[in-house]
């Protein structure tokens, strides 16, 4: 297990750490730290693999903070302030994410991490690869987290900046856009068939013409796809 530690003097901001660092079964928080004092008081006795770190807390700043640590752990800054990028390069910080930031991003950050340190026994690309290997997650609509079973889903629909994911028996608006799906799902269940589409390879039904049929849907074929819907068939 890589083992990490966030600290932020925003509740919110563990919340949704925590949230997406669920979806990353390698992943396990040691601590919530709400403040540096705590955070350097944990560290004096413990070790973690990295930190997500905030910039701007009472007390002591992050950075200030990072400069006390002998051995530090590694870093990923999490700041509304874009301008302190500089000053985290020059402290060795492996990854800055600008809030609001999303699921994605902190993926990419995450693996920069564990490209960094990794563990003797752990896959730099395990963080991605092995999530879908439990096929269940969960995700945040309607102020409430639905637990989602990868083989219930039918296809997920670009919608704005959410995302729809039609399963069997429900439709569930998300928070995050579609590419954190793509990264997330399975490509081996799973094709991204338009800029707007993802199907569930099992689901479906037949393709007509650019169309695929799943249950009574029909979901567009993009024509940047067409070649890897192809290979469905010709293979």
């Amino acid at each position: 297990m890589i083992k990490y530690i966030i600290v932020d003097d925003e509740p919110l901001a563990h919340e949704l750490i925590e949230e997406f660092c669920s979806m990353l079964p390698h992943l396990q928080l040691e601590k919530h730290c709400y403040n540096a004092l705590e955070a350097m008081q944990f560290l004096n006795s413990n070790t973690v693999d990295f930190m997500f770190l905030d910039l701007n807390m009472p007390k002591l700043k992050g950075f200030d903070f990072l400069r006390t640590l002998t051995n530090p752990p590694k870093v990923i800054v999490t700041t509304a302030y874009k301008e302190y990028a500089l000053e985290g390069f020059e402290l060795n910080v492996s990854d800055y994410l600008l809030k609001p930031f999303s699921f994605e991003r902190l993926v990419k950050a995450v693996n920069t991490v564990i490209g960094t340190q990794t563990p003797s026994n752990t896959n730099p690309k395990e963080v991605i690869t092995a999530k879908t290997e439990n096929h269940r997650f969960f995700i945040k609509g309607d102020k409430k987290y639905h637990q989602i079973i990868s083989d219930d889903i039918l296809f997920i629909e670009a919608y704005g900046n959410y995302t729809k994911l039609f399963l069997k028996n429900e439709m569930i608006v998300s928070h995050e856009k579609i590419s954190a799906f793509e990264a997330l799902l399975s490509k081996d269940n799973f094709l991204r068939v338009h800029k707007s589409f993802i199907v569930a390879l099992d689901k479906i039904k037949l393709i007509e013409g650019n169309r695929i049929i799943i249950d009574q849907h029909k979901i567009p074929i993009g024509q940047t796809y067409k070649n890897s819907i192809s290979k469905l068939y010709n293979s």
